[in-house]
């Protein structure tokens, strides 16, 4: 097929009968001009971009229904994080001879079954011949005061944290070893209507993409604080019991790919949290405590501090 019989088949004729099941549409003008049209709104946009490289992100076998899932489902973690609602996206793509209609129709499967469920219209993007790599930019709605944001933590605020840790960390050092650690990896949860809930309640939050130990750096550094962890009041996922307690704070604390929402909020906020994990149902965790001192410390029951550097993934390690 040519890459125009591509874009069409597999994502410009899903993407209009995304419009119609949606039953609205987040573009004025989508696929099939030079640019977008996007009505203006009264709130903030959020914008955002993620890029998954084969060889790097994912290797040649994966299964393309649950890429084409994963790589929405990341950039979507990115809003989830910002407090907003999710509107659009837009995909580029390099592909190579292995993409065959076969691979494509289960990528458009995954890929539109997960914009579905957040009513997130695909409005463009791009194609060319090349090694595997998946480039998508994402579009959502947030109001200015209630958006969250990693420099707006204060000292004495609780670090609060969602779901279980360590599952896809284990997946990715064990892959094969447990099923459902496998699909902690290949199918996140992007956590949008948390992040949504969140507004008003907390100020700050991201989603952890490389560990926690990493990625709670970026709050510290912006909001200029220190923080206290608790290791024993960590959510740790129930895969990693089998493994030796270092391990298990390790593939927690600096493992990554978990995209689950690490957020602060007062402490007089804890009961409106506790309610809103019930509404939910989802588990949500107070982990710690932002400081003044610019400390970093992970204490065990005891108190006494862990020797564990606040370190995650790094791409040019």
């Amino acid at each position: 097929m040519s890459e125009f019989d591509r874009i069409r088949r597999f994502f410009a004729e899903p993407a209009e009968a995304q419009r119609k099941r949606l039953g609205r549409a987040a573009a004025w003008l989508g696929i099939g001009d030079d640019c977008a049209l996007l009505e203006p709104s009264a709130q903030a946009l959020a914008i955002s971009s993620d890029m998954l490289l084969l060889g790097r992100h994912f290797h040649a076998d994966v299964d393309p229904e649950s890429l084409g899932h994963k790589a929405l489902a990341v950039n979507l973690s990115d809003l989830a994080a910002m407090g907003a609602e999710p509107i659009a996206f837009m995909l580029s793509m390099a592909l190579d001879r292995d993409q065959d209609d076969r691979w494509l129709s289960a990528f458009s499967r995954g890929l539109f079954s997960l914009a579905d469920s957040h009513r997130c219209e695909l409005i463009g993007g791009d194609t060319t011949a090349g090694p595997l790599c998946l480039s998508l930019t994402v579009i959502g709605q947030v109001p200015q005061a209630f958006a969250l944001r990693r420099d707006a933590a204060e000292p004495g605020d609780q670090l609060w944290v969602s779901g279980r840790l360590g599952a896809a960390a284990f997946a990715l050092k064990y892959p094969g070893r447990c099923e459902q650690a496998d699909e902690c990896l290949n199918w996140p949860v992007p956590r949008v209507e948390l992040g949504m809930a969140l507004r008003g309640i907390s100020q700050c939050a991201l989603d952890l993409s490389d560990g926690l130990l990493g990625d709670v750096v970026h709050i510290l550094e912006r909001s200029r604080l220190g923080v206290m962890i608790f290791a024993d009041r960590l959510p740790l996922h129930p895969v990693l019991e089998a493994c030796p307690e270092d391990e298990r704070l390790a593939l927690a604390l600096q493992g990554g790919d978990d995209y689950e929402l690490l957020f602060t909020a007062r402490p007089q906020a804890q009961a409106q949290i506790h309610e809103l994990a019930k509404k939910l149902d989802l588990e949500l965790s107070c982990i710690g405590e932002m400081t003044a001192d610019h400390r970093r410390e992970i204490l065990d029951a005891r108190g006494i501090p862990l020797a564990m550097p606040f370190r995650g993934y790094d791409h040019f390690a």
